[in-house]
């Protein structure tokens, strides 16, 4: 006993020393889903779902003890960084997948192969967010990127999810070539260093210090694509409006903790000594796509793509946090508004998924009269939206407020006036969905739709509402209260993490 006990002291010291502790426990979680679907030949989908939620509050656990374990160590700014990124990224596959598990069943998909592209792509994000070394940072985007593209699929009865799938697989390869030529233009004059830091120092050492700016080029092109700043979002709406809706709540939150985290390890280690150059390129990127995406969302007449263009104006202000460049106060506020981020989409796609399960539709003129048929889809926007839109005290104001503030500061003089104009603009758009509810009068029936062409829902199948409305209750409640702790939660942010 007495040489059991210090061997088990140390195996366990062993795992937590662990930096990728999380990504194993999903890696095995994936193995047993494979498994358990092949022994009980599909028939155990709840029990699937049971170890899909399992594996990932584990992975939640672990993380937050090694955050406890490490805190007496040293700790770099970037791993703080990557540890909240992997922990963001967690919170949003557990609770998309409440989204996701009343959708499958009620359109009769395999259960098993969801939860698998979806735990794929989430450990892909994961391991994109604490990439060290170019290798494993594009073996990681496209393993995220391939598992998106699987899951914008999924439902292959429908058309639009096809084409859905298709576009999102052309142009993601077109990025990923972007991104793979701007690395291999490091990779000579850096004296082959594929790890960043040393990547830079290869750089600066190196007569051809110049080619960095093609390779800057190149690189922010590549991440522009996966981030879906302008010019380079064409992609997006389409994906969006084709994709099953748990998919694109998934892809929505993702991509907006992932990409940056990426981004911000890409430029803020390797070209440090092109600061100005990025800075000027990101902020002029970040300023159109806010610009154009809160523009062109007020005459959308399909929720989700009216969804789409919001979510590219929302990593235009991710973005302000970027570019202030500031561990204190610029990173911290991008921190906290990812965060409320993730709670108000997350909610608002909630709504959007019951109602397109009842009507196998997304056309915002049909949520006409809504109040009258579904008071509990109702009041999820009524406090969800005014919180996207900016609207006090809901806590997206609070959130932007602190982000453009300290972005104010940081000297993003252009973009800040844009976001405060476009932010103002995006309200119109989310009130007039709520109006819509309350006063507008549906022409259509009331019976649900179930055998229409965009309908995936079997006639024979109960529609299961209690998991959705719980969920949409719990985020629009978070999303709200959240405004009310704002600086609390900054502070929590500043202090833990930086």
């Amino acid at each position: 006993m007495n040489d059991i006990n210090p061997f088990s002291l140390k195996l366990i010291s062993t795992l937590v020393n662990l930096p990728i502790l999380p990504e194993i426990t999903l890696i095995l979680s994936l193995i047993t889903i494979v498994v358990i679907d092949l022994s009980s030949k599909g028939r155990n989908t709840i029990l699937l779902h049971k170890i899909f939620l399992i594996s990932i509050l584990v992975g939640v656990v672990i993380l937050l003890c090694q955050w406890k374990f490490f805190s007496a160590s040293e700790h770099s700014h970037t791993s703080n960084f990557s540890n909240i990124s992997r922990f963001f990224l967690l919170i949003c596959s557990l609770l998309s997948v409440l989204l996701s598990v009343d959708y499958i069943l009620c359109s009769k998909m395999a259960l098993a192969e969801f939860s698998l592209f979806k735990l794929t792509a989430g450990l892909g994000g994961m391991v994109l967010s604490c990439a060290s070394d170019l290798v494993t940072i594009y073996v990681s985007l496209e393993f995220l990127a391939l598992s998106s593209c699987f899951l914008s699929g999924y439902t292959k009865r429908d058309i639009r999810s096809s084409e859905a799938s298709m576009k999102f697989l052309l142009m993601s390869g077109v990025s990923s070539s972007f991104l793979l030529y701007g690395f291999s233009l490091l990779y000579g004059p850096s004296g082959g260093q594929l790890q960043i830091d040393e990547v830079f120092d290869g750089i600066l050492s190196s007569r051809y210090s110049p080619i960095s700016y093609i390779s800057a080029a190149f690189i922010l092109a590549g991440t522009a694509f996966k981030l879906s700043l302008f010019p380079f979002h064409q992609w997006t709406p389409d994906v969006y409006e084709g994709s099953p809706t748990p998919v694109v709540a998934f892809f929505s939150v993702t991509s907006k903790v992932a990409a940056p985290a990426s981004f911000t390890r890409l430029f803020g280690l390797m070209f440090p000594h092109l600061s100005n150059e990025w800075h000027i390129a990101v902020g002029l990127l970040a300023t159109s796509s806010m610009i154009l995406g809160n523009l062109i969302a007020v005459t959308q007449r399909s929720v989700k793509r009216m969804l789409a263009y919001p979510s590219i104006s929302q990593i235009g202000y991710i973005m302000i946090g970027v570019l202030a460049a500031d561990s204190g106060n610029g990173y911290a506020s991008m921190i906290t508004y990812t965060f409320i981020y993730i709670l108000m989409n997350l909610g608002t796609f909630a709504r959007i998924t019951p109602f397109g399960l009842r009507t196998g539709t997304d056309n915002i003129r049909d949520y006409a009269g809504l109040y009258m048929k579904d008071p509990v889809l109702t009041f999820s926007p009524v406090l969800r939206s005014p919180s996207l839109g900016g609207i006090p005290p809901p806590s997206g104001f609070f959130g932007k407020l602190h982000l453009f503030w300290h972005g104010w500061k940081a000297g993003s003089y252009p973009s800040v006036p844009v976001a405060l104009v476009t932010s103002v603009i995006s309200i119109y758009y989310y009130l007039k969905i709520i109006k819509l509810m309350f006063t507008g009068k549906n022409e259509r029936s009331d019976t649900p739709i179930t055998s229409g062409r965009n309908s995936l829902v079997s006639p024979s199948i109960p529609i299961l509402k209690s998991s959705l409305e719980i969920a949409m209750i719990i985020r629009a409640l978070a999303s709200t209260l959240s405004g009310i702790f704002i600086d609390p939660i900054i502070e929590i942010t500043r202090n833990t993490f930086f």
